[in-house]
């Protein structure tokens, strides 16, 4: 087994996790099988506890393991199915070994950092580089290892160290490793600066480890003089230095690394020049240049809480964009925070409200992606109201799906108090309940998740089409409250359809709405199996139906305050370390504010 290492120095959001999927793009049109490892420096045992502020969305894998949002990154780039144990934080690593010394395993060892913690996590990387996760049998060629945070940080040392130990127990022709740092250029006086790198480098060698490629984040190309330097002061030679600049998309970050033989400084280093061949970007190369042409677009309103955090959506926003390439149109997105739509907001703040009904009544389609608490929710029930009422695209998945079926109930049933038990314990008429095999004292890992199977009960219905006609299919869940199945025939017979159910027939996976042109409710997360060119099913429905929605276009006068306020809510403000790629147009990830749309332009990013 060959592994590739990828470390972060200077500042974090430098794109380590773009960075390490685009090597291991390079190294499968290369020929190699590829495997991914995340290390994650925090003591949470998974990501499933921690609030998209603070960590951007929360990826779910097929095993129901909560993860990083970076192993979306490796799934989509890479198109693999990796299990949670690809996913390493410390809390894991601690827990692991403390079950062992309570175990006695130890023999009455003093348990310390070295050697049992580094050891475990040396044993951990060996363990899960050897799970095939790309459908074939046998471990694959190489595995990449993205360690995240920044070198330097406290929490990262037993990783650091361990890594160290295991460079040297693999050996050096088995081992790479490629540090993404900054070199930023100063507007004083417009020069590339390498001092950062230069001590970044000096203290990851300090610690035990020596960078083969240097991969310098910079607005700009590398100046040759520059490249010079780093190699003189940092022991790399310049043709291992590789320049990371400003691109229109991150699709373009496997293009650069190539153009830059990257793939012959990595096989020089792991000894795989002679067995490999050139890579194979033809697919790749088109697949980009369709991304940079599309000039007419598809408006999606994203109706949610986060809506300031891109990264909070970023599964939901990589699906729209996969289906939006797949019916030839360039995606642009109005995020609509839920508040702004809500009687309050009109009182306190009526340009926030008038603004955010502008978005959703000129959009082609309205999307209310999953969520947690009550903020927001009246909002999204108007939301799902209005495009129910006015025969707009609409897709709700998991919280959004509920929000559907609460705004029916007190539209259509006329309950006016039907509610969730989550944001109204004490509700009349509860259409949506806690599941009865949920946990109520413990939040991590208690929700139903992962891959479940979902059985079509209509065979004529959209998503049984949309999914080519199959009787069932199987789809990855996070949630742990579920429609009353008390209410089913009620709603039924009132004109909702519930077309898709679980093995037992009493948990509702997918509703419609007959007669509408689209308008669907998932319990489950289409979006985290989406990928480039095999776009999810029903945001291809979404998308597909929003394209044959006519709009007339917003006037002058609100254009011009769109704009502001776009600005204050756009989700260019916070984005997580993995994804710090900035496109030419002063975009982040390939999303940018559009100065002529009012929206939020999502322009090729994997």
């Amino acid at each position: 087994m060959k592994y590739v290492l990828v470390t972060g120095g200077v500042v974090s959001g430098l794109g380590k996790g773009v960075t390490a999927s685009s090597i291991g793009v390079l190294l499968k049109a290369c020929g190699f099988r590829v495997t991914s490892i995340k290390i994650d420096p925090y003591l949470n045992t998974d990501a499933g506890t921690m609030s998209p502020f603070e960590h951007g969305e929360v990826f779910v894998l097929d095993d129901g393991g909560e993860v990083d949002l970076d192993l979306g990154n490796y799934e989509r780039f890479l198109d693999l199915k990796l299990t949670r144990d690809n996913n390493i934080t410390t809390g894991k690593i601690y827990q692991s070994v403390i079950e062992k010394e309570r175990r006695g395993d130890y023999l009455g060892k003093t348990v310390q950092v070295v050697p049992h913690i580094t050891d475990a996590i040396q044993e951990w990387i060996e363990r899960v580089a050897q799970i095939p996760v790309d459908g074939k049998e046998g471990p694959a060629d190489v595995c990449v290892i993205e360690l995240g945070g920044t070198i330097g940080d406290i929490e990262s040392m037993p990783f650091i160290e361990a890594l160290g130990q295991f460079s040297y127990r693999v050996g050096p022709g088995n081992f790479c490793l490629v540090h993404v740092s900054l070199v930023p250029v100063l507007s004083v006086v417009g020069e590339q600066k390498t001092k950062p790198t230069q001590h970044s480098v000096r203290q990851l060698r300090g610690l035990g480890l020596t960078p083969n490629l240097l991969a310098c984040r910079s607005s700009k190309e590398l100046d040759d003089n520059v490249k010079e330097k780093l190699s003189q002061f940092c022991h790399v030679p310049s043709s291992s230095i590789l320049t990371l600049y400003d691109v229109p998309n991150i699709w373009h970050i496997p293009l650069l690394l190539r153009e830059q033989k990257a793939h012959d400084a990595i096989l020089k280093t792991l000894n795989l020049r002679g067995v490999t061949m050139e890579p194979n970007f033809k697919e790749w190369i088109a697949t980009t240049k369709v991304y940079d042409k599309f000039h007419e677009s598809v408006r999606i309103a994203m109706v949610g809480k986060y809506t300031n955090l891109s990264d909070a959506y970023l599964s939901v926003l990589k699906a729209l964009l996969h289906a939006s390439v797949t019916c030839n149109r360039k995606l642009v997105v109005d995020w609509v925070p839920a508040e702004n739509l809500e009687d309050d907001t009109a009182k306190e703040d009526p340009d926030a409200y008038k603004i955010a009904w502008g978005f959703l009544k000129g959009a082609n389609g309205i999307l209310v992606p999953g969520g947690f608490g009550d903020r927001g929710v009246k909002g999204k029930i108007l939301a799902a109201k209005y495009a129910r009422e006015n025969s707009v695209p609409y897709l709700g998945i998991c919280l959004g799906m509920q929000i559907a079926v609460i705004e029916f109930s007190r539209s259509v049933l006329g309950l006016h108090d039907a509610n969730s038990t989550e944001f109204d314990p004490k509700t009349k008429n509860p259409c949506v309940i806690f599941m009865p095999e949920g946990s109520k004292t413990h939040m991590g890992g208690t929700m139903r998740l992962g891959s479940r199977r979902t059985y079509f009960h209509v065979a004529d219905c959209k998503s049984a089409k949309l999914y080519g006609n199959a009787s069932f299919v199987d789809e990855r869940h996070r949630h742990r409250y579920e429609v009353n199945p008390d209410m089913i025939s009620q709603l039924e017979s009132a004109g909702l359809s519930f077309v898709g159910k679980d093995e037992t027939g009493k948990r509702m996976e997918i509703v419609e709405f007959p007669g509408h042109p689209f308008f669907v409710g998932a319990q489950f997360h289409p979006e985290f199996k989406s990928r480039p060119g095999k776009p999810s099913p029903l945001f291809l429905g979404l998308i597909t139906a929003a394209c044959e929605r006519t709009l007339v276009p917003a006037s002058k006068g609100y254009t011009k305050l769109a704009n502001v306020i776009i600005n204050a809510h756009s989700p260019m403000l916070k984005a997580h370390n993995g994804n710090g790629f900035k496109s030419t147009s002063s975009s982040l990830n390939g999303v940018y504010t559009s100065t002529t749309t009012n929206g939020v332009c999502v322009d090729g990013s994997c």
